[in-house]
């Protein structure tokens, strides 16, 4: 079914062709029709489905002929709601609609002057919303729409008393749509809250990847996590790769590594400027960089085509957290391959995403790589020259302080 039987206007139909998609996905095919009759919704879909499609194309269709603040879609990361609007941006450049993105981490006065010149829609973060909302350069007189985008997500980040006190600025009649991948028992007690008899749509099984997606494990002892990394990107036929961490930390060091050793890299997580993080994200999207390194603040959303690659360099915490990494890749039905690397600690977690997934996961053993090599030299991956200087710092701080050197123990700093 093309997307102009869906009950899109033209110059949407149009926006749709030349970002390059001529057919929708099942939960654009199922979700449209559905939130052009008025009905509040309820979306689940794997990652990387077309969940963010579903959803603005519909509301295109709703605000073409009107005019004013009548569309909030809130989001849990900075990028995710960059991502959106650009899709807003996208899909209407055939109509007259304007869309901002509220988040923090850049000054508020560019989007004090967007909502002052006037918009249809916003896509905003719930932190930096409440501040445009006690500073009253927002206001929601004229909203019809809102919509929750990766639900379950601003739910494990906190973000759930700022949603209800952003809910109460708003109009009590409007329609109200929540998308997610998952649906956890908190998200539907919100639900119950703010939806009235909500239309349910779910496509593909909870907490399942997406079917492109050939996963593997790579069990190593967790001080050659890093060599056998290496090995991988030697040995694989990459286009581009995501990397996660489980700290911030962990992030920064496995970037530097990876660029010490030839590879381009890039990180991206929460202790990044908003500008440092959206010059990673734009070079690892026009392939300036081949490699991203990030924290799970890259696991939900992050929309970026031809991403060949998710390698898990840590193993997550939770069963969705897994899914929604390897969600990266083998987007809009399309294949790639996730990669795990496990040390002996991490194995009951595996044994946890293996009981949620339904099915053993394939294991590899690399071959010509020694998985019985002793620990490395502390300073084993620094450079000749990091490394004498490293000595020659030493060596004078022992003559000026005339004590042995205390080394800093690493910092325990979470994702």
């Amino acid at each position: 079914m093309p997307f102009s039987e869906l009950g899109l206007s033209q110059s949407i139909v149009r926006g749709v062709r030349a970002v390059g998609y001529s057919e929708p996905t099942p939960i654009q095919t199922q979700a449209i029709p559905t939130i052009l009759s008025g009905r509040d919704l309820i979306g689940i879909a794997q990652t990387g489905t077309g969940k963010t499609a579903a959803f603005v194309l519909p509301i295109l269709e709703k605000l073409k002929d009107g005019r004013g603040l009548r569309c909030l879609v809130l989001t849990p990361t900075r990028e995710l709601a960059a991502q959106v609007e650009t899709s807003v941006r996208d899909y209407a450049r055939f109509m007259r609609l304007h869309c901002a993105a509220i988040y923090g981490g850049v000054s508020m006065g560019p989007q004090i002057g967007a909502l002052r010149r006037g918009v249809d829609i916003i896509v905003a973060t719930p932190g930096r919303l409440l501040d445009h909302l006690n500073r009253r350069t927002v206001q929601f007189s004229q909203l019809s729409l809102l919509v929750l985008d990766e639900a379950d997500r601003m739910l494990d980040m906190g973000f759930l008393p700022d949603i209800k006190r952003i809910i109460d600025t708003l109009p009590r009649k409007r329609q109200t749509l929540l998308f997610s991948a998952t649906i956890p028992l908190e998200i539907e007690h919100l639900a119950r809250q703010i939806l009235i008899n909500p239309a349910l749509i779910e496509v593909g099984r909870r907490s399942s990847p997406a079917e492109g997606v050939a996963q593997f494990l790579y069990p190593v002892p967790r001080h050659l996590k890093m060599r056998l990394l290496l090995k991988i990107l030697e040995m694989t036929a990459t286009t581009s790769v995501l990397i996660f961490s489980r700290t911030k930390h962990g992030a920064d060091k496995v970037s530097r590594i990876l660029n010490e050793r030839g590879h381009s890299s890039a990180q991206i997580h929460g202790d990044r400027s908003q500008s440092q993080r959206s010059q990673s994200l734009h070079g690892f999207r026009t392939g300036r960089y081949k490699i991203l390194v990030a924290t799970d603040i890259a696991a939900r959303g992050l929309d970026i085509e031809g991403i060949s690659h998710v390698i898990n360099y840590d193993v997550p915490g939770t069963p969705e957290d897994y899914v929604h990494r390897i969600g990266r890749t083998a987007r809009a039905q399309t294949i790639g391959d996730a990669f795990t690397i496990v040390s002996p600690e991490e194995e009951s977690i595996i044994r946890d995403i293996e009981r949620v997934l339904k099915k053993k996961l394939p294991r590899v053993t690399v071959p010509d790589f020694d998985y019985r090599a002793a620990p490395p030299p502390r300073t084993a991956h620094l450079t000749p020259a990091h490394s004498q200087q490293r000595r020659h710092s030493s060596y004078q701080d022992n003559r000026n302080r005339g004590s042995r050197v205390r080394r800093d123990s690493p910092r325990n700093n979470r994702r």
